[in-house]
């Protein structure tokens, strides 16, 4: 009897067995297969070499163009795929959009800083009419600011008491000594004092010497001041008759044969800057025309307002045409020191963080690099790492291409993620599709034993990956069977 039992249990286990195997090999059957790295990472074949230019010619090898262009591959499928951040654009875009490429060269450079100046008087060449005494302005000969005026030339006649005394006092002590002279001797010696005293006072009040002869002969009166230099009267605080103070200024003039030009270097470029340096003026107000010089002083502050450090040529002006507070540009250029390679200013795409260049990969493909730069030349600019010679990199539409290559990025980073929660999705419907497994069989077919669906929904549970119900008892299963009996 028991072995009977165990004769039907065997064959349960082994149906259950059967049934498990052929469920698992349908549901791989049905499962897509996935290729592998080695099939995903194979190169696809070139079919041929199409014109850059999008023209109908094509060559079985790779070849130029007449402009020295490469021609395009063309590979199973479509043209090679674009590496990430690379900007794809057809010739017609590329035209649409004005891109304009340059090859980076290896050239000399010659560093130059371009700034703003101002023309300023010489500050060594200016002069103050102050007289040392009180008095009046009897007659005022340079009565027009901005009036030229030579050397020696008069510029005004004062009358001062105090003068007048002074005066006076000289020229009687010089007569008493001339008559002394012959007779008594310590007299004379006294006079001879006291004319001296007189004398020096004067020069100190800024007579001369040839005055003092004028005034020896018994001239006295109002005295003459001429002009110290050939200048330009720049102010006139007074009128014919006003009447000064000891030390107040009447008169300012400056010498404008030769000027200054202060230029305001940026604190970036101040290592770049050296006396001596040549210095290439131009002003709007002055078209055509270019004036040069050289460094004569660096200030040695720079100004924490402006970030700026005030650079000073000199520059001659024969001609009076560089008037004071005129403005322009200054060049200050440096002898060609060295080679490196550059490229146009106006291919670099600064962002403050980093510099970044499009380099022209194929025709109408663009990846953007970053670049380290050097010093900067006119319009070139010097690039230490990222750049080879020759490469061509955009230097015309450069911002379009970047905002196209950011919206690129944009919609690419927005398909991953939409792709990705996609792929969540799926995922957790084909964890649920096993369980779909475990309805119940169509009545078509014969409806398996017990032992059998009991199996069954052990592995279709198993292949969910979801915890299996505890399996029957076997020696309860045994002993209601035997109870049966």
């Amino acid at each position: 009897m028991k072995t009977s039992h165990w004769l039907v249990g065997l064959v349960v286990v082994l149906l259950a067995l059967a049934a498990g195997w052929w469920s698992g090999r349908h549901f791989r059957s049905e499962t897509p297969s996935q290729p592998t790295a080695s099939q995903a990472e194979k190169p696809r074949k070139i079919l041929y070499y199409r014109n850059p230019m999008g023209l109908p010619d094509t060559s079985p090898v790779p070849k130029k163009d007449s402009m020295g262009m490469d021609y395009v591959p063309v590979y199973e499928g479509g043209e090679a795929p674009a590496a990430p951040g690379t900007v794809v654009l057809s010739p017609e875009k590329v035209q649409k959009l004005g891109v304009r490429t340059e090859a980076a060269r290896v050239q000399a450079l010659s560093p130059s800083i371009r700034a703003s100046a101002t023309v300023q008087v010489d500050e060594t060449r200016q002069y103050v009419i102050a007289p040392k005494f009180e008095g009046w302005v009897e007659q005022l000969q340079a009565n027009q600011t901005g009036m030229s005026v030579q050397q020696g030339q008069p510029l005004l006649s004062v009358y001062s008491p105090e003068l007048l005394a002074a005066q006076n006092e000289y020229r009687v002590a010089d007569a008493a000594a001339r008559k002394l002279a012959a007779g008594d001797a310590a007299s004379a010696a006294t006079m001879t004092r006291l004319r001296d005293a007189a004398r020096q006072r004067l020069k100190n009040w800024g007579i001369n010497d040839a005055q003092l002869a004028t005034i020896g002969h018994g001239k006295i009166g109002s005295l003459v001041i001429h002009s110290p230099a050939n200048a330009v009267l720049v102010e006139k605080p007074i009128v014919q008759g006003d009447r000064f103070a000891a030390g107040d200024t009447i008169l300012r003039l400056a010498d404008l044969s030769t000027v200054w030009l202060i230029a305001t270097v940026p604190a970036t470029s101040a290592g770049l800057v050296s006396v001596g340096q040549q210095a290439h003026f131009q002003s709007p107000s002055l078209p055509g025309r270019s004036f040069e010089g050289r460094v004569g002083f660096i200030q040695p502050i720079i100004d924490p307002q402006t970030r700026t450090l005030a650079v000073r040529v000199e520059l001659p002006n024969p001609d009076g045409s560089l008037r004071p507070g005129l403005f322009g540009d200054v060049i200050l250029s440096q002898n060609p020191s060295r080679e490196a390679l550059t490229v146009a200013r106006s291919a670099v795409l600064d962002s403050g963080v980093r510099q970044l260049v499009l380099v022209q990969v194929a025709e109408g493909r663009f990846e953007p690099r970053a670049v380290v730069l050097g010093e900067r030349s006119g319009d070139r600019a010097e690039v230490l790492e990222g750049l080879h010679d020759g490469e061509r990199v955009v230097v015309s539409a450069n911002f379009l291409i970047d905002a196209e290559s950011n919206l690129q990025a944009a919609l690419e980073a927005l398909t991953s993620s939409h792709d990705h929660d996609a792929g969540d999705t799926g995922s957790d419907a084909s964890d649920a599709r096993p369980t779909e497994s475990a309805t119940p069989p169509d009545p078509q077919h014969e409806t398996p034993s017990a032992s059998e669906s009991d199996h069954g929904s052990h592995v279709g549970t198993a292949a969910s990956g979801l915890t299996p119900a505890p399996a029957p008892d076997a020696d309860a299963s045994h002993d209601s069977h035997a109870m049966e009996h």
